[in-house]
């Protein structure tokens, strides 16, 4: 930890300045930019600093107390955090819970991601609400140095992030129970998302660029397309792989994969004004008239009535934005949410079950 806090700022493109202290590395110049969104989570933090779908992003989050038990290796949802920085009310000072092996802290110096304490997230995240997810500068430079530095930044609209996230080469998951041969792309993939499909049978995670034919030829009984960060419309390279799969094999999207998918399809995406980022989401299942509390992350949604050739399956109650889809001339389904949760609620966590019976329609063979 540091020797005494150092006082730090968060300034956002449109103006507005948040005083904290420095928590985390210390960012090159005293300054980190990104796209500053907030998550509603209660607990699950490790999950979501360690979630590709993050890569870009300044995550906000709305919970007061942060790092109140700590984090350990089996809670990491990929090799490293890929988010840009994190921005906390307060940062516990001592951890405890029997599973923690370190301090929040440690986590992001570790892998070189800076933060700022001491934030009213409150403040913050109702000007997010009200104004939308927007660039941003936060660290020890001058204010004048982190408003330049926010008006240089980005953001995340028409950028490829899928690229700085995808794996380098492929690698194999091992089955823990089904006897499925499923290609699961990288987008951005999640380790809680990988521990469900094992469990329908062997996985080869590929890399986001590897061809259709390339998968078709190891003979797989499904290919999921993984969540991910960013906008989905640069992705062309991606949907024309998709398109290539559509009718060969089952496919299952989930969040960025979902939009993908759709895209193919002939969709249109449209970019939410400050996203879906929490653990309590409430989705209609549309079949079953049912409501399930969703976990979800993802800044672009699909423009309902855009896809003729597949059926609206599931719905947001907040916004009342497309969730779900299943197409009607090809074994193909996706959802915008995250049934894996991790972290969240279980409610939707059947749709692996869905798969499951996707692929043995598909290729006439029961489950194994």
């Amino acid at each position: 930890m540091r020797a005494g806090p150092i006082t730090a700022q968060l300034v956002l493109v449109d103006g507005e300045v948040f005083e904290g202290e420095a928590i985390g590395a210390e960012p090159p110049g005293g300054v980190a930019t990104g796209e500053v969104v907030f998550n509603t989570v209660l607990s699950g933090y490790q999950e979501v600093i360690t979630d590709p779908s993050y890569a870009g992003q300044i995550v906000t989050f709305t919970c007061p107390h942060i790092g109140n038990y700590g984090i350990n290796a089996d809670d990491h949802e990929s090799r490293r955090p890929f988010c840009r920085g994190v921005v906390v009310r307060d940062l516990a000072r001592r951890r405890s819970n029997w599973r923690s092996t370190g301090d929040l802290d440690d986590l992001l110096r570790l892998h070189g991601v800076p933060g700022i304490a001491g934030v009213d997230t409150r403040r913050l995240t109702r000007h997010l609400r009200d104004s939308g997810a927007m660039p941003g500068a936060f660290g020890t430079a001058d204010e004048d140095s982190l408003m330049a530095a926010a008006a240089a930044e980005g953001g995340t609209d028409g950028v490829d992030l899928v690229a700085t996230v995808t794996c380098d080469k492929p690698y194999k998951v091992a089955s823990v129970g089904g006897g499925r041969r499923i290609v699961a792309y990288d987008f951005g993939i999640k380790s809680t998302i990988l521990n469900h499909l094992s469990a329908l049978g062997e996985i080869t995670v590929v890399p986001a660029s590897t061809p259709a034919a390339e998968v078709l030829a190891s003979e797989p009984d499904g290919v999921f397309l993984s969540n991910g960060p960013g906008d989905p419309e640069p992705l062309a390279d991606l949907r024309a792989a998709i398109a290539d799969l559509l009718g060969e094999v089952a496919v299952f999207g989930i969040c960025l994969g979902h939009q993908l998918l759709c895209a193919t399809l002939g969709a249109e995406t449209f970019k939410l004004p400050f996203g879906h980022h929490g653990g309590n989401h409430p989705v209609r299942n549309l079949t079953t008239g049912g409501v399930e509390i969703t976990s979800q992350n993802h800044n672009y949604c699909v423009v309902e009535g855009s896809i003729p050739a597949a059926d609206v399956t599931h719905l947001n109650l907040n916004d009342h934005t497309v969730e779900g889809i299943r197409c009607r001339d090809v074994p193909a389904f996706g959802v915008q949410y995250h049934p894996e949760a991790g972290p969240g609620p279980h409610d939707s966590r059947y749709l692996f079950a869905e798969f499951e019976d996707l692929m043995a329609r598909t290729t006439g063979r029961g489950r194994s």
